[in-house]
């Protein structure tokens, strides 16, 4: 099998509800991508994928959807106020954790064509969360809800 990793970053807001913790109040991350493609054969360029269509794709959508944005689950009460103040958000059917983040953006990779096997999303430096998916594995539900 053939691996690529390319690594985006990004920054946002968010805050978790139903947790005890610091992470309970709005905060803010300067997060790491590495997004893993896996072939078991080259392309005509003998390359799994060339490292600029992986950014100009991922990274084009995150820079779009995710990056300065405050990222809630789509019912917390902030989403009224925020929402009322204009500021940019990006809701989730889920708490948005690392993990919830790191299928979000799987899940974009996939649906563009990309043979994505594996996100890592690192809160910081010392901390990540990953999404993969088995070939026998069925999607469940989304995790993007939308952005008001």
């Amino acid at each position: 099998m053939y691996k690529v990793t390319k690594e985006l970053r990004f920054c946002y807001g968010h805050r978790l509800l139903n947790y005890q913790g610091i992470c309970m109040h709005p905060h803010g991350h300067n997060s790491k991508v590495e997004v893993e493609l896996t072939l078991s054969s080259l392309d005509e360029r003998h390359m799994v994928v060339d490292f600029g269509e992986i950014k100009g794709t991922i990274q084009g959508w995150i820079d779009e959807k995710i990056d300065h944005k405050m990222v809630l689950h789509k019912d917390d009460p902030l989403v009224k106020v925020l929402g009322e103040l204009h500021e940019p958000m990006f809701l989730l059917n889920t708490n948005p954790t690392a993990e919830s983040l790191a299928r979000l953006i799987y899940e974009f990779a996939a649906s563009k064509g990309f043979p994505v096997s594996e996100v890592r999303l690192w809160e910081g430096f010392t901390s990540y969360a990953s999404y993969s998916q088995s070939k026998h594995e069925v999607a469940g539900e989304a995790v993007a809800y939308s952005k008001p």
